[in-house]
């Protein structure tokens, strides 16, 4: 795959910087120096350049050389950053509006909307000139692009400036628009992309936009602004499309070997290639024997959120051990969480801090030996005594920095969940919503058991949102689904557990019906890590603050309460 989009790539560099120069200068009229709104533009070369540049635009990066969606989690219940940061920040629930995490979506969010509007203000000089069947094609994907971000915005910060055209000085000072019309906008723009954009591409198109791409985050913007109808039926419209399916092997969908998978609806790509564009995530993620941070891990609750493989939460099966906790379990936990005891970049990862040597199976298990045990005795190994696995794979053991591996941005399973979950709310249960959640549920290489039918709406809600942490955890998801579920004020001020640093827990916590992990009856909680002491006011955990800079510069704009 990394040979087929080499093209497109150096086509993202060469046209993310023409299009930097047009927007950052775009308020001036005439510029000295690169290309404005009257020259641009005036081929197909040009506008082929500048919306190849816009995928390259979207994938930044706002901390830790990572992609926005692989940092969100760390934000959440379930996920921490170590590093004494902005985005901890966020996590711990202190953060202002002048935080620098939230100041970098916001202003790459705007940036990414200012160079799609640039195209949309000047492709008309092309009419007539062009292929007009791609001329359409780059509108979409810019309309797609657009929509997308604003998807975002709308997510985290509710009301945002509409913008839909490039703004002159005069013109910059802008209110907020609702929440409900940014929404509004955003499903009649993919709506419309949808439309013109074709649902697959030949081998050298790959990453770009699709139909399917359109209809699915479409359909993610109308689940988290709870418009059951049109959620359910635009990912009815992904699935009708009969494009995708789910990758038998769920942990290959995060390695180099799930990147062609027909399960991928839409991914950022990477490519190392005269370090065109790479991120960090496996150094980050990494455990310190795989000469890795772990300064983003996941916690203990997480872990233990996971049922065994009757179906059954770990405080109810009969399955569970507590001397053996990693066993008879979803193997969906193992997939995406790195556990103690298994093997993990090569190395027997043991995080009890008496495990002072380890096995190095680097080279193989026959020529296998003891080493020091760095996720034992360093000072900086898991503070929770977890990894993350997903994302992390052996062919990046020399580029933990400069991963080239994708990351996907919407997947077959979300838009199977998306549709029972709507159908679920709109009390619209049927056959339908059984085999959504139970495709995902019993893809081969996890193979949970079905859900039974006869189910209260109340049941299946609750089997539902618990099905999306096994499923989506770590991918970017939770702190909006906690939100949409009027959850986030009660998970998010639990405070950040890890395992006992020499020893198990004794019993099982209680699980409640929302999911919610209670270590109130473990006879040993005492002995847990307290790696974070969390607090949210309802407001705080609703919303993340605009920008105190926005704030300064554009006197029209208002805060979020709580900030």
């Amino acid at each position: 795959m990394k040979t087929t989009i080499k093209k497109i790539y150096i086509l993202f560099v060469i046209g993310i910087s023409l299009l930097s120069s047009a927007c950052d200068d775009y308020l001036d009229r005439k510029p000295l120096y690169g290309p404005s709104d009257e020259s641009y533009f005036t081929n197909m070369d040009e506008l082929t350049l500048v919306v190849n540049g816009l995928y390259s635009a979207i994938t930044y990066h706002p901390t830790d050389a990572m992609p926005l969606n692989l940092t969100l989690d760390e934000a959440s219940d379930i996920g921490w950053d170590r590093n004494t940061s902005a985005l901890q920040s966020v996590g711990r629930g202190d953060h202002d509006s002048n935080n620098a995490y939230i100041l970098e979506i916001w202003k790459n969010s705007f940036k990414v909307i200012g160079k799609c509007n640039f195209i949309l203000d000047n492709v008309n000089k092309l009419d007539g000139k062009v292929d007009a069947n791609l001329l359409k094609r780059y509108i979409a994907e810019t309309r797609f692009i657009r929509a997308y971000t604003y998807g975002i915005l709308a997510d985290y910060f509710g009301g945002v400036p509409l913008m839909t055209k490039g703004l002159s000085l005069a013109e910059a000072q802008l209110p907020r628009t609702g929440k409900k019309e940014i929404i509004d906008f955003v499903l009649a723009e993919l709506k419309t992309a949808a439309a013109d954009l074709p649902t697959s591409y030949g081998k050298d198109d790959l990453g770009r936009a699709t139909k399917g791409a359109a209809l699915t985050f479409r359909a993610r913007a109308a689940l988290n602004d709870n418009r059951w109808d049109e959620a359910s039926a635009s990912a009815k419209e992904v699935m009708d499309l009969k494009v995708y399916s789910l990758h038998p092997n769920y942990g290959e969908l995060f390695m180099y070997a799930g990147e062609k998978s027909p399960e991928i609806i839409f991914a950022f790509q990477y490519l190392r290639l005269q370090n065109t564009k790479t991120h960090s995530t496996t150094r980050n993620f990494l455990s310190r024997n795989g000469q890795g941070t772990s300064n983003k891990i996941p916690s203990q609750a997480l872990v233990d959120s996971y049922t065994c493989t009757d179906g059954l939460e770990i405080d109810k099966s009969p399955l569970y051990d507590p001397k053996k906790p990693f066993a008879n379990r979803d193997p969906r936990l193992g997939f995406t969480v790195a556990l103690p005891g298994s093997e993990f970049f090569g190395f027997q990862f043991e995080t009890h801090k008496d495990s002072t040597q380890c096995w190095d199976y680097t080279y193989s298990s026959a020529t296998a030996k003891r080493i020091k045990n760095e996720d034992a005795v360093n000072a900086y190994a898991s503070f929770s005594g977890y990894c993350w696995r997903k994302y992390v794979d052996f062919k990046d053991k020399d580029f933990t920095q400069q991963s080239e591996l994708n990351i996907t941005q919407a997947r077959y399973a979300e838009v199977l969940l998306i549709y029972a979950e709507a159908k679920i709310e709109a009390n619209q249960i049927d056959a339908s919503v059984y085999d959504a959640i139970n495709q995902v549920r019993q893809r081969p290489s996890v193979n949970m058991p079905a859900i039974a039918t006869g189910k209260s709406q109340t049941q299946l809600r609750e089997i539902l949102r618990k099905e999306r942490l096994y499923e989506l955890a770590n991918e970017g998801f939770r702190l909006v689904d906690l939100r949409r579920w009027g959850l986030a004020e009660r998970f998010m001020n639990a405070n950040f557990l890890g395992r006992i640093p020499k020893g198990l827990l004794s019993n099982a916590p209680k699980i409640d019906a929302d999911g919610f992990v209670d270590y109130s009856q473990v006879t040993n909680k005492s002995q847990m890590r307290v790696i974070e002491i969390r607090n949210f006011n309802k407001d705080r955990v609703s919303l993340w603050p605009i920008p105190n800079i926005e704030l300064e510069t554009n006197k029209e704009l208002t805060q979020n309460p709580g900030y």
